[in-house]
Parts: C-alpha cells; sequence; structure tokens
C-alpha cells in the first residue's frame, strides 16, 4: 500500500444468511453435506443478503471523509469490517496506523465493574499499555465529566453518563485513524461541542478520519471529501456539497425512480472520478479567486447574468413545482451582486398540478462549501401553514432579508413542503437554486462569515 494511504478498500462485500425459521439453520448445518454425498446438488436453506457489494475506495493520510447514504445503506457494515470486528465475505482492507472507533459506544463496558476499571478494560482493548493509560487516565476523567460516578459500577450509570465515559477513552488513545458512527448526536450542546473541538484536534494533529452521518450540514463542514452509499453499493465520490445534494435528492425522490435516479448519480460520479479529486479542489479554489478578483469591477446592487449556479439539484416533484428563482432589490430590480447591511427579496412561483394540504415554503442561504448559514420558512408548524392549496393554483413566495454576510460567494435553496399520505415532505425542492455576491468594502472591519455590526473600541490604561 501506498505510504500516504491510511485506509484501502477493495472490492469489499458482506453476505448474512436469513432463514425463515430456527430448524432451518439445522437443515443447513446437517443436511447439505449428506446430500453432497449421496451425489445430490446441496440445496440453501437460507437467502442471502448483501448489507455490502463490491465496494472499494481509498483514503489518504491526514484526509477527513464522511459517508453519508439512507437507513440501510451499508454504512454501519462498512465501518465495522474496517474497525475490524466484522469479518468481511469477499475482498480486503488494509488500513496503517492505530484505530480508534467511535461506534456503538458504551457496548464494550462491564456493568459490574467501576467506570474506573471499565476505563483500563477499553483502553486495552484499544491497543494501549497499563502504563499508557495511567498517563492518560486524568484527561479521561476531566472529558467524561462524571464526577464521583467514575467509582461506581456502571450499571448505575445513565446512558448519557455512559456513552460520556465510552467517548472520552475512545478519543484519548491518540488514534492515528478515527472512525465515527454518528457519534456526535450523545450527550447535551456543550458536551457535543467538546466532541466536536477535541475532533478538530485530532484532525489538524494529522489523523485520518472516517466519518458517518446522517447530518448533511455537519458532513460538508468537518469533512474534506465525502462518499455516497445506497442499496449497499458505492454510488459517488466527490465534493461534501456535491454528495450531500445527491443524497439528500435520493432521500426524498419516490421509490419507483430511485432505480433511475442512482443510475444518473452513477453516470454523473463516472465523469467525475475521470479528474482526481485534487484537481476538482484546486478549480474550485481557481473559480472563487476569480470571483474575488471581478468583484471590484461590478457594480454593488446590480445584476450579472454570467453569475448563475451550475450545481443545480432538483428534488422529485409530488405534485409541485418551483420556478424562476431571483433576488430582487427594494426598488424591484433583479440583483445578485449585494451590499453588505442593505435590504432584497428573494422570490420564487410555486406551480400546483395537484391539490396539497398543509403546505409551507422556506428559503436557505449557505457558503460555497456547503455550509448552511440560515433561513427562512413560511409558517413554524402545520397548525400554522396553508391549509390548502387548488390544484392549478400558482403562488409567489418571497422573503424579505437584510445581507448580513461579508465579502464571498453564497448560494439559495428553495423549497415547498405539504402532507402526503399523512406525512410532511418535500412537494418540490431546488438546492442551490440561485446564486449571489456580496461585494467587497474598502472599510470593512467585520471577520468570518456573518456580520455582526461589531464596532471595535480601543481604551489605553497608564
Amino acid at each position: 500500500m501506498s505510504s500516504d494511504i491510511a485506509i484501502k478498500v477493495e472490492n469489499l462485500s458482506k453476505c448474512y444468511q436469513i432463514y425463515g425459521q430456527p430448524r432451518d439453520r439445522l437443515k443447513q448445518f446437517i443436511l447439505p453435506h449428506l446430500q453432497q454425498m449421496v451425489g445430490q446438488q446441496p440445496e440453501k436453506y437460507y437467502k442471502e443478503f448483501w448489507a455490502l457489494k463490491n465496494v472499494s475506495f481509498k483514503v489518504k493520510k491526514g484526509e477527513t471523509v464522511g459517508i453519508v447514504g439512507r437507513n440501510g445503506s451499508g454504512k454501519s457494515t462498512l465501518l465495522q469490517m474496517i474497525c475490524g470486528t466484522l469479518n468481511p465475505t469477499l475482498g480486503s482492507i488494509t488500513t496503517h496506523g492505530r484505530i480508534a472507533a467511535l461506534l456503538e459506544l458504551g457496548s464494550g463496558f462491564n456493568p459490574e465493574f467501576t467506570g474506573r476499571e471499565n476505563v483500563y478494560l477499553n483502553g486495552v482493548v484499544l491497543g494501549l499499555s497499563h502504563q499508557e493509560i495511567d498517563a492518560r487516565f486524568s484527561d479521561i476523567i476531566a472529558f467524561a465529566d462524571i464526577g464521583d460516578f467514575i467509582e461506581q459500577p456502571v450499571k448505575t450509570y445513565s446512558s448519557g453518563m455512559m456513552v460520556r465515559l465510552a467517548f472520552a477513552v475512545a478519543i484519548n488513545v491518540d488514534p492515528q485513524i478515527l472512525v465515527v458512527d454518528e457519534a456526535l448526536s450523545v450527550g447535551d450542546e456543550l458536551f457535543q461541542r467538546k466532541c466536536f473541538s477535541r475532533i478538530e484536534a485530532i484532525r489538524k494533529a494529522g489523523a485520518t478520519i472516517l466519518f458517518v452521518s446522517h447530518a448533511g450540514g455537519t458532513v460538508v463542514e468537518l469533512c474534506d471529501r465525502a462518499i455516497l452509499l445506497d442499496a449497499n453499493e458505492l454510488l459517488a465520490t466527490g465534493t461534501p456539497k456535491q454528495i450531500v445534494g445527491r443524497y439528500q435528492k435520493l432521500l426524498y425522490a419516490p421509490p419507483e425512480k430511485r432505480e433511475e435516479l442512482r443510475e444518473e448519480i452513477r453516470s454523473a460520479s463516472d465523469l467525475a472520478n475521470n479528474l482526481p479529486i485534487e484537481l476538482e479542489y484546486q478549480e474550485a479554489i481557481s473559480t472563487q479567486v476569480a470571483q474575488k478578483a471581478d468583484v471590484e469591477q461590478e457594480l454593488p446592487d446590480s445584476y450579472d447574468p454570467a453569475l448563475k449556479p451550475t450545481s443545480t439539484i432538483s428534488y422529485a416533484s409530488y405534485g409541485a413545482t418551483i420556478h424562476e428563482p431571483a433576488i430582487f432589490s427594494t426598488s424591484g430590480e433583479r440583483v445578485n451582486n449585494l451590499t453588505r447591511g442593505n435590504t432584497y427579496y428573494y422570490r420564487y412561483q410555486v406551480q400546483f398540478a395537484h391539490a396539497a394540504s398543509h403546505v409551507r415554503f422556506g428559503m436557505l442561504i449557505k457558503t460555497t462549501s456547503g455550509v448552511e448559514l440560515g433561513g427562512g420558512a413560511s409558517a413554524s408548524s402545520n397548525r400554522t401553514s396553508l391549509a390548502f392549496a387548488e390544484s392549478g393554483s400558482n403562488f409567489v413566495v418571497e422573503f424579505k432579508f437584510i445581507c448580513r454576510l461579508h465579502t464571498g460567494v453564497y448560494f439559495l435553496n428553495a423549497g415547498v413542503l405539504g402532507e402526503l399520505n399523512g406525512n410532511e415532505t418535500y412537494l418540490h425542492r431546488l438546492i442551490d437554486a440561485d446564486m449571489f455576491r456580496v461585494m467587497s468594502e474598502s472599510e470593512n472591519l467585520g471577520t468570518g462569515v456573518v456580520d455582526f455590526s461589531c464596532m471595535p473600541s480601543l481604551k489605553i490604561e497608564t
């Protein structure tokens, strides 16, 4: 394996034997051997379920890769095989470096042992010596923050306390490869922030991170690259923004259209994979640099016809279609070069081919990397939503907002929600429906993305 590769997965597959009845398992154990002995074709008394099929990819050292996919797509199975807790049916996995896994947190604890005893037990399982655990023990206890309960049997812990302790152990083994499976949704907000902060520190130290989450914004924020799994196969790899957009489109697609959409994603992925991922990053960076260079040549509150998104993703329509998303100034002119502090209107039309009930409209603003900055909805819940939209009706949806963003390029989503088979779902949604640029200013003291109008003040004391 190349010296710069941390994880190499080749043609990986996992098959489970599913038995209709308990006695079929006994039949499978005995009868095929007897049938073979008498010259008969051995029968199978089980059905094959392939949890994962022919998956191949590489992860470079120091890279953070997110894995997304619908429930049952094989994400957890893949991580368990990489960590060695599950054996593959076919294929191979090669890893380089110590692995720390945040999978089913606390599942390896002995409920009769105290927290202290479980720290040492888990540490040994993760490959640490007794002396190494001694050196890390105070850090583990401080991170878990469970107080005197560390000396009590784990069976007396709440589920939250157990997860905190398990996370604290796994995160303090100084891993070269960190594998995370939805573990960041545990605990309260303060503990989650501490977890994210520690993972970021591990990442900056050069560790490789493999990260599974259903939260697209988290994948975009944390990861360098993303992988889409669906129906137990790897459909696509690419930038987090691209992959999360395809995943969300697949998530809300009607069942009868999913195979067609999967083939569309496969084809797009094949074209994208002809270019090295590094080249894709370079092109994206070059585009942003060019956009910034053009800023000074544009007039504030103007419209640039060349500033159009090429990354638009349209969800499947359930009787509603979004048209003509655009931004307008207070004077009614269409614009996409905006000035910080000015007021604008984001407007789009929705046509209903079928009647819909409990309708809500929404918008979202994101960065070029896909980080969700904020948005709005026409109603906070079904109780205050539009009760009914007639078939053939057309609505003009308008959101008023003050541009509080610093210089850069941003993208807008548009969506319409309604009741379908008793559940609220997207009747239509456009990802990256429109885009805009916030103009540069010669005297802008703000930092980051959002303008909080922080006015600096200096006081000199002698």
